[in-house]
């Protein structure tokens, strides 16, 4: 086959050989990685459910994002892509917590984070007693129109569950 099975069936794939759960957090991808999760037949095996959480009041109210956290660095950054991730994962009761909060534009850019800029927020529930969870957030930077920046940032955030997965493993 010359074409590359899609990042979500992929994703799903390795959670369902894991034997392990997910549940997403979304704010500037407004329910796109919910909705490419469940594009998967036999999905509901691994994928609990997605947040959509789009103003600050909502990360703090629905998954305990912290008001410093929104407050020192604004809902765009990786200590509140942590605090989604880990927020999902653990009030979902997950094995694994993936969440998304940047700037799609075509408005809202600054300097230092123009349009386009997303944070990916991954966390992972090891074994209680195991000391082994953890939570990571990468920046990226993608063009395009809104849309097209949306489907990048929630494919990215897949492949960004994909790798954790993997070096699970």
């Amino acid at each position: 086959m010359g074409q590359q099975e899609a990042i979500e069936k992929r994703a799903g794939d390795a959670l369902r050989e894991g034997d392990a759960t997910l549940a997403v957090a979304e704010s500037c991808t407004g329910g796109l990685v919910a909705s490419l999760v469940t594009d998967v037949p036999g999905s509901s095996d691994y994928f609990d459910r997605g947040v959509v959480v789009y103003s600050n009041d909502a990360k703090q109210e629905l998954l305990g994002v912290s008001r410093e956290a929104l407050d020192a660095h604004g809902a765009v950054s990786a200590p509140v892509a942590k605090e989604l991730a880990a927020g999902v994962r653990d009030t979902a009761g997950t094995t694994w917590g993936v969440a998304t909060t940047g700037i799609a534009g075509p408005g809202g850019g600054t300097e230092e984070k123009p349009v386009g800029t997303v944070y990916v927020g991954v966390a992972y529930a090891g074994p209680w007693g195991s000391q082994s969870s953890t939570v990571a957030a990468e920046r990226y930077r993608f063009e395009g129109t809104r849309t097209e920046r949306k489907e990048r940032f929630a494919r990215q955030a897949l492949a960004d569950l994909l790798d954790a997965v993997e070096r699970r493993r």
